[in-house]
């Protein structure tokens, strides 16, 4: 019996240790910490020898740097988006320029010089670069303009920046370990880590948190690994100081006035388009007009209407404006050559001190998408001479609506005096349906939107003097002809149109039909214009603008002198 026992004994024995042994080494497989290290230069997503990859504050972002002759170069994109969008680049021409609320520094792209109004300087690097037709700015030179602290690591090549220095959470490491790509002792290590080395704690679970540390590599360390966690307030880099943009801003509210001239005969009727006005303050001259490619412009300017506006208590405005040759002219080929820039805006600034003009006021529409960009720097540029001569820079913009953000209205709420609103043409000639021309939604909405980026006292909204005619006719063809308020009432009275005053829109509205057709307005006039000062005043903005003189009832003027006394 015995000798029938002890095999099936050592055969149990046998299967326990063999057992014991497999779960033992699937036990060490399972919670044992992996060797295997990560292919850093993957988990960077590097691709050559130049790239650099980003650690902007505590994060790995998509874009990255360049290193080149060992100066760090971000490129043009990424400067913009993270550090200063002022910088500007001239393709045509080779030219990186940053303008200044006094000056203009600008380097030959590829040089090592930087010129501005004290003279040339040489560095040792090249601010700008091509690689490819990418444009890259020197990282140095960019924290000539902007705060940013940055450090750079090798294998592989990295930078740490940080651009904001908000209370960060740290820990201290309280034994050897490692930073592993995912949170489990399974996952790759990424970097070996000495008791006593620092981390910043940028997410706690429940055995794991996610790290950065001292060199950029953010991953997982183990939470019984981590030990003095604190909160720390890094210092600030304040090398760069902003300059001051100064404004010609009025210590009054603004009620301008445009007085559209078509020739130098026009500038006689002044008296004329202002002798039944009261409380203008400023007017507005269609004086300028772009003429070609060049930086050239018509012009109709003329000392004596300034003489003779000031002795009437007026500032003049002269506007300058792209649509009377739109159909000759490439606002992108004159905008975007520095050289024509600089053209246009020393022949606007002569003409404008040589009259004796107050202000310059520009009217630039249909600035496409691709174009916004030599806008905004041409607003820049043209403000430098204009804060110099004590010209008052006002620049026209669309109610911000559709694709118009390109007209970049917060920059220029910086560098000009007034950001005026166009708001009027809700509905216009061409538009798919009839309506109002400015409904008070329509125009609320202008204004709140734009001061959300401009300071209420730099805003000046524009309200419409024109009402339009609509006509509808038995086939579904729309058409419509703007007109005066005096020429609308007429038209209400001749065809016997009962009007009524609209709540939606704040207008008063008529219809009529005559022959198949279906004939609308919705009514400018006191009352309404009466409710747009009421927004206006509700948002404290800077003035009234109108378009234009001609087209008023005389009863307007003492609406808009409540609005003024206010």
């Amino acid at each position: 019996m015995k000798k029938k026992i002890l095999p099936v004994l050592i055969a149990i024995v046998l299967i326990i240790v063999i057992g014991g042994v497999s779960f033992g080494i699937k036990f060490v497989e399972k919670y044992s910490y992996s060797e295997e290290r990560a292919d850093l230069a993957a988990y960077f997503n590097m691709s050559g020898e130049s790239d650099v990859a980003i650690v902007l504050g505590d994060e790995l972002i998509g874009e990255r740097a360049m290193l080149s002759g060992g100066v760090y170069y971000l490129d043009l994109f990424t400067v913009h988006e993270y550090f200063n969008d002022r910088f500007y680049e001239d393709k045509g021409e080779g030219l990186l320029l940053y303008t200044l609320p006094d000056d203009i520094v600008r380097t030959v792209v590829g040089s090592s010089e930087v010129s501005d109004k004290n003279g040339t300087q040489s560095l040792e690097y090249a601010p700008a670069r091509y690689e490819g037709d990418t444009l890259y700015i020197a990282i140095d030179y960019v924290k000539r303009f902007a705060d940013f602290s940055y450090e750079g690591f090798t294998e592989p090549n990295r930078l740490q920046i940080y651009n904001s220095w908000p209370e960060r959470q740290v820990a201290d490491i309280s034994r050897d370990t490692a930073v592993r790509v995912l949170g489990g002792v399974k996952s790759e290590i990424l970097k070996d880590m000495k008791a006593g080395d620092k981390v910043t704690v940028l997410e706690q679970m429940e055995t794991w948190t996610k790290v950065k540390t001292q060199d950029a590599i953010i991953g997982y360390v183990e939470n019984k690994r981590l030990s003095q966690s604190r909160a720390e307030l890094p210092i600030p880099v304040t090398d760069y100081q902003e300059p001051e943009y100064t404004s010609l801003t009025r210590d009054h509210k603004i009620n301008l006035g445009w007085h559209v001239i078509g020739s130098e005969a026009g500038n006689d009727r002044l008296g004329e388009a202002v002798a039944n006005t009261k409380g203008l303050n400023v007017i507005s001259p269609t004086w300028f007009k772009l003429s070609d490619n060049e930086g050239n412009f018509t012009s109709f300017a003329s000392r004596s209407y300034v003489e003779k506006a000031h002795g009437m208590g007026l500032e003049v405005w002269a506007l300058v404006e792209n649509i009377e040759y739109k159909d000759s002219i490439s606002m992108y080929e004159i905008l975007s050559s520095t050289t024509t820039r600089a053209r246009l805006i020393d022949g606007l600034v002569d003409a404008v001190t040589a009259c004796g003009a107050d202000g310059i006021n520009v009217d630039f529409e249909l600035i496409s998408t691709d174009c916004g960009e030599h806008f905004v720097e041409f607003i820049r540029e043209l403000s430098i001479p204009c804060r110099a001569n004590g010209i008052v820079l006002s620049v026209d913009n669309y109610v911000p609506r559709g694709d118009t953000s390109h007209y970049d209205r917060a920059e220029q709420g910086v560098v000009a005096d007034y950001v005026i609103i166009m708001g009027y043409d809700e509905h216009y000639a061409g538009s798919s349906e009839a309506g109002s021309v400015a409904s008070i939604d329509f125009v609320e909405d202008g204004i709140k939107r734009t001061v959300e980026e401009v300071p209420a006292h730099k805003i000046i909204n524009a309200v419409p003097f024109y009402t339009r005619i609509w006509e509808t006719t038995s086939g579904g063809e729309l058409g419509s002809q703007a007109v005066g308020m005096e020429v609308a009432q007429e038209y209400v009275r001749e065809h016997n149109i009962v009007t009524e005053w609209d709540e939606e829109t704040c207008q008063n509205y008529g219809e009529y039909t005559e022959n198949g057709s279906l004939f609308q307005v919705w009514l400018e006039d006191a009352r309404s214009l009466e409710v747009k000062l009421n927004i206006m005043d509700k948002y404290q903005i800077g003035g009234v603008a109108c378009w234009r003189l001609g087209y008023e009832e005389p009863e307007i003027w003492d609406v808009i002198g409540v609005y003024l006394s206010r």
